[in-house]
């Protein structure tokens, strides 16, 4: 299972780390977020180095749908509400910068870059709908209420026009053959600054832990802020070519975008560890939909939600003043990483950034959803028998869809002879 983005990319090798290194900023981990670190410290003459457990952007960042825009789900409204027009303001200002970064960077790579219209829709809730174009004009942004004319149903929308839409690898792979890379570089443990590696120790005055989900949990307390939801996506030849991409502001609901001659159908989502449809549900839709359609690719994603839709990027906790973290995309990871790595190539190198107090990490936990994630992780760590996520000791539950072990706390996965797949645990089943 490849997603269409592996399979059109050309990676690229780096040799593993394998003697002692001193640097002044170490990046672990090697997604999208970590590679942009990478390349924004290298634009800054910094001196630093990345680290990949395996091969880069083989995780998470290979299984996006890859939509670069600022629109991210039905937010802005109750991102007023809750923190006001000034700080919903700055928060678009910063994905937008991140837009224009990659519009520069695709001048430079080929990376099947496309300028296209965003529409976030409701099939049930026009209200929901109406109260967000009303609060993304009242912050200057120029949206539209309409409906959703290119899709199999109807369907009310959130329109703003000039997002874009990518191959994420090809971009990465482009940036990345230049930057201090390390393959297969696996960090087991962390003493101060100090990593220690299978063959090496790395010495270095700042750390930036890119690791999709942070594994330090004796810091930050990530394993509360966030839980991992889990979405999948099959790519159709033979059917529409959209001229837009859409979303359903409904986590469960359904995301379409076209590349070249595939038409993507994302969603079926479910909080990592819960029953659920996968693709076959999918693949009914797509039977219905577009019966003359044949399924090229399928492949499968998961995202860290935080407690407020915003993501934690900045220093790793009040009492790690040398480490720093960038998570939590909420299923937006495109401008979020490209954004929080232009913060933390600031941030690490002692300089301002406008956009600090906006994605702060240290910023107030107390929602609802924390409340939620505490009740799951004991209820799940109490319950007796079964495999146990080497993570924090959670009862794993069986994914019949993948055949894996996944944990319902905080969101590892493991393969049904017990190799570790996703990340936060660092180990695999005794």
């Amino acid at each position: 299972m490849s997603s269409v983005w592996s399979d059109k990319s050309k990676p690229v090798k780096f040799r593993k780390l394998k003697n002692d290194i001193d640097t002044d900023i170490l990046i672990i981990g090697g997604g999208i977020a970590g590679i942009l670190c990478a390349y924004f410290l290298q634009q800054k003459n910094a001196d630093y180095v990345l680290v990949e457990a395996d091969r880069i952007c083989k995780g998470i960042t290979a299984n996006t749908t890859a939509k670069i825009t600022y629109q991210h789900g039905l937010i802005f409204d109750d991102m007023i509400n809750r923190f006001g027009k000034d700080f919903a303001g700055e928060y678009i200002k910063a994905n937008k910068n991140a837009l224009e970064q990659y519009k520069s960077l695709a001048d430079k790579i080929d990376c099947d870059f496309e300028v296209k219209d965003n529409y976030i829709y409701s099939v049930f809730n026009k209200e929901k709908i109406y109260n967000e174009v009303k609060a993304l004009n009242s912050i200057g942004e120029n949206a539209r209420l309409c409906k959703t004319s290119e899709l199999p149903f109807s369907a009310d929308a959130v329109k703003i026009e000039n997002q874009a839409q990518f191959n994420p690898l090809k971009l990465l792979y482009g940036i990345s053959k230049d930057l201090n890379i390390y393959e297969y570089t696996k960090v087991r443990e962390l003493i101060g600054t100090k990593v220690i590696t299978d063959k090496a120790v790395i010495n270095a005055r700042k750390i930036i832990v890119a690791t999709h989900f942070p594994f330090v949990n004796k810091h930050g307390f990530y394993f509360f802020k966030m839980y991992q939801h889990r979405s999948y996506v099959i790519a159709l030849k033979n059917s529409e070519n959209l001229q837009g991409m859409y979303v359903d502001e409904n986590k469960r609901g359904l995301s379409f975008r076209t590349y070249k001659d595939l038409l993507l159908i994302g969603g079926e989502g479910n909080k990592t560890g819960q029953r659920c449809a996968g693709w076959s549900e999918l693949i009914s839709i797509a039977e219905k939909y577009y019966p003359n359609s044949e399924i090229k690719y399928k492949w499968a994603t998961q995202d860290c939600m935080t407690l407020d839709d915003i993501p934690y990027i900045g220093q790793y906790s009040e009492n790690t003043p040398n480490m720093f973290v960038i998570t939590g995309f909420n299923k937006w990871g495109m401008t979020s990483a490209m954004a929080g790595a232009e913060l933390l190539s600031d941030l690490v190198l002692e300089r301002e950034n406008e956009f600090e107090n906006i994605f702060s990490p240290s910023r107030s936990i107390i929602r609802k959803q924390l409340f939620v994630n505490g009740f799951n992780a004991v209820k799940n760590i109490v319950i007796p028998g079964g495999k146990r996520c080497p993570h924090m000791g959670c009862k794993l539950k069986w994914n019949k869809g993948e055949k894996t072990w996944d944990c319902p706390c905080h969101g590892s996965r493991f393969s049904k002879y017990g190799t570790l797949l996703d990340n936060p645990s660092t180990g695999d089943l005794k």
